[in-house]
């Protein structure tokens, strides 16, 4: 059946605006000097939010873009005959913004040079904010399996990448909340605790680390939003990822889209295989397989430009041994994890007019997780089956109201947590120095329903060069303990438009809840009784203060630099401890924490043949004890557990630089130098040198100041190179080849500590991957 142009670009681009927030749609018609429509190519770019879109307007001039992050945008239209047009247009509101562009005849033919012009700094960011669009995600460096959105977001100032691919912004355990396709996911989505998102799945990134709206809540270090939706295109649509490389490592995806009408369907499997899941303790990299599977499906329609619907769902299970130390490789120990995760999402929105818009969104998961052990085990045969179901719903109303951007929502979740743990100590040599002693054996199970209730209010006043972001939260929460929150947001960004300067400040009251994994033993009585200088008491949520002033500055040649200076006081400061190298982490909460930080980002979107970026994070972050939560057996965490003392957190590395550029050599082939350095993490340990080396390795301990209690620097070179072996015809297949850690230097990313454990960077390793689009 053949559908009218207008039916096919009115649902272009319908999905990517259901599927993210702070993102709007614009309306677009173009006409002649009569008002008649016209069809015209459209191109759609942006540096500020890293986006390039081209369409065609319909034969009645019309094309609706949605998706677009807010920020500044230059529209380059063009029709032969008649003269091109270049304009900005700022997306400020989830409601639609609506333009009418008049094409003039062209007395004489001229061409259309289309450039992203005035839109390298978004004037009215009043918080440290950066995007990833489609091109970016496809040009990134390769990765080991189920990281490969975790390194793209450590490339940014602010963000640390620990042991395992587990994300700390800005100093923060446990606080990263994730909002897939505009719906919040709050549990740890590292590799070893859920089974990941791919960049291959995504078509945007948007990453936050202050300033944040209202409707943002619960989980408040830093925010990583995911759009996992595409253009729907008309007609038959998809891509093929092959990947291979170092450590046996295999993985595939595959993605097939088909749009008619108003419909459009997405389905999407992938998988991988890699001996270097996790990050191993020991060189040898023993026992460290794992694989991954998974497929989504997604259906849209457009109900004709008012009414929009969306269905998402995925299933994916991760499946990996726990890395052995020495000792524990000769005992012949094998332990074995399993992760796996079922979602649902449907979203709704309605148009109501050009300044009133509708949204509404439900989620409905399950979430469980596998531990287990041989006999031969040591110092511990441990064992786990944990997990959790969740249902979640939110509404917002938007509108755009002259100076206002405001919107308005509430949410609710309900959770419902189940806990079962057991460990045997199989080792004498470690219960013979501990007073009092651990009991041998100990068995816990536990089921708890939780509920979380939230409603905010915001608004994005624009006063001249002035522009306030206010808002206001209130959440309930309920799970181990009943708390209600209101938190206060401020953001302000001035513009001074002949420095090509845009400066900003910002207050958050931010409030984290507690960790799920394993919340309930980490809280319990009987697993505080393991450690008699303990109390029991439930973990907190986290309640903190966040300030920030920063800038963006265009510099000549196309650059931009971002600066920014904050200080994050908080009390229940939430962290984790590592339970004896089994990867399994307790929630715990240390009395109150300050970190302190400096940032920078130097960044070239595009200029000519050259692209990249240079980021530097400096940060200070002191806690201090004592510390609830945990479960906590060795030998010297009495002391610890029992003082007052103040002490470097886990992530207090004072510097971390990361690094990328990439060159154009020729239309067809392009080559990228990347470089990092990390100056170390803070060490914990107090043994014997004796009993390092033989669990470790004489190696592994050279990179461990012990004199400043800190880890040696680590730092690395990447080299990528580029080629499109075919191009034209909507059709493209690029082969990329990565060398990573080019020196092949040894790197320590944790060691030995009683919250953090003790792992390896990788390798040099080499991957190779290919990419068909069509």
């Amino acid at each position: 059946m053949e559908v009218s142009l207008r039916a096919l670009h009115l649902v272009l681009f319908a999905v990517p605006l259901l599927a993210q927030r702070q993102a709007g749609e614009l309306r677009l018609q173009v006409t002649d000097p009569a008002g008649m429509g016209l069809p015209a190519r459209i191109s759609i770019l942006s540096q500020a939010t890293d986006v390039r879109r081209t369409a065609s307007a319909d034969d009645g001039g019309r094309l609706v873009v949605r998706g677009l992050p807010f920020g500044p945008y230059r529209v380059h239209i063009d029709r032969p005959g008649f003269a091109p047009l270049s304009t900005l247009v700022e997306i400020r509101s989830e409601a639609p913004t609506e333009r009418r562009l008049t094409l003039q005849v062209a007395s004489v033919e001229t061409a259309l040079t289309v450039s992203d012009t005035g839109t390298l700094l978004d004037p009215e960011r009043t918080g440290a904010l950066f995007h990833a669009g489609p091109d970016t995600l496809a040009a990134s460096p390769a990765s080991s399996p189920a990281r490969s959105v975790l390194e793209l977001v450590n490339r940014h100032p602010g963000w640390l990448l620990e042991a395992n691919g587990v994300l700390h912004p800005r100093g923060s355990e446990y606080d990263t909340q994730y909002v897939i396709d505009g719906i919040p996911v709050l549990d740890n989505r590292s590799p070893a605790f859920a089974p990941a998102f791919e960049a291959e799945e995504l078509s945007a990134v948007r990453i936050l680390t202050g300033g944040y709206p209202a409707e943002y809540g619960r989980k408040m270090g830093g925010v990583v939003e995911l759009v996992t939706a595409r253009e729907a295109v008309p007609g038959f649509h998809g891509k093929a990822v092959l990947q291979g490389g170092s450590f046996d490592t295999r993985s595939a995806f595959l993605q097939g889209q088909y749009a008619a009408g108003r419909a459009a369907l997405d389905v999407s499997v992938q998988g991988a295989l890699t001996d270097r899941f996790l990050d191993p303790p020991v060189e040898a990299n023993f026992t460290n397989h794992g694989s991954s599977a998974g497929g989504s499906v997604r259906f849209q329609y457009d109900f004709g430009g008012r009414d929009r619907l969306r269905f998402y769902a995925h299933s994916k299970r991760t499946g990996f041994q726990v890395p052995n130390e020495w000792l524990q490789q000769q005992a012949g120990q094998r332990q074995d994890r399993t992760g796996e995760e079922t979602m649902g999402q449907a979203a709704y929105q309605r148009v109501f007019s050009p300044r009133w818009l509708l949204d509404v969104r439900g989620m409905a998961r399950t979430v469980g997780a596998r531990l287990w052990s041989n006999r031969l085990s040591t110092p511990v045969e441990a064992e786990q089956d944990r997990g959790f179901r969740e249902g979640y719903l939110a509404a917002g109303v938007s509108t755009a109201q002259g100076r206002h951007s405001l919107k308005f929502g509430a949410e609710t979740a309900l959770t419902r947590v189940r806990e079962q743990f057991a460990y045997r100590i199989t080792s004498l040599e470690f219960l013979e120095d501990d007073e009092p002693e651990p009991p041998a054996a100990f068995r816990f199970s536990g089921r708890k329903s939780g509920r979380e209730h939230s409603a905010y209010a915001q608004d994005l006043v624009r006063l001249g060069r002035l522009t306030l972001n206010l808002g206001l939260r209130w959440d309930g929460y309920s799970l181990l303990v009943r708390e209600q929150f209101l938190s206060p947001r401020l953001g302000a960004a001035w513009r001074l438009p002949r420095a090509a300067l845009v400066l900003r400040a910002s207050y958050d009251r931010a409030v984290t809840i507690p960790a799920i994994e394993n919340l309930l033993l980490a809280g319990s009585v009987e697993a505080q009784r393991l450690a008699q200088w303990t109390i029991g008491l439930p973990l907190r949520p986290s309640r903190g203060h966040f300030y920030e002033i920063g800038f963006s500055k265009a510099l000549p040649g196309g650059l931009r630099l971002d600066g920014s200076r904050y200080r994050r006081d908080l009390r229940n400061f939430a962290d984790d401890d590592v339970f004896l190298n089994t990867g399994v982490s307790f929630p715990i909460a240390f009395d109150r924490a300050r970190i302190e930080g400096v940032e920078a980002r130097l960044e070239l979107p595009r200029w000519r043949t050259l692209s990249g970026f240079v980021s530097w994070s400096n940060l200070v972050g002191t806690g201090t004890l004592p510390v609830t939560g945990g479960l906590f057996l060795e030998r010297d965490a009495a002391a610890l557990l029992a003082s007052t003392a103040r002490f470097p957190i886990s992530q207090d590395q004072r510097n971390t630089v990361q690094a990328r550029f990439r060159w154009e050599l020729h239309p067809r082939l392009w080559a990228a130098l990347g470089a990092w350095h990390n100056s170390g993490l803070p060490v914990e340990h107090e043994g014997d040198w004796e009993e390092l080396d033989e669990a470790y390795g004489e190696r592994v301990v050279s990179q461990v100041n012990f004199a400043r209690g800190r880890v040696r620097p680590s730092h690395a070179l990447d080299l990528s190179l580029g080629t499109a072996l075919w191009r034209g015809e909507g059709r493209t297949a690029v082969l990329q080849a990565d060398l990573l850690n080019l020196a092949n230097r040894l790197n320590l990313v944790n060691f030995a500590g009683l919250f953090s454990g003790t792992a390896l960077g990788a390798p040099r390793t080499v991957q190779v991957r290919f990419r068909l689009s069509f």
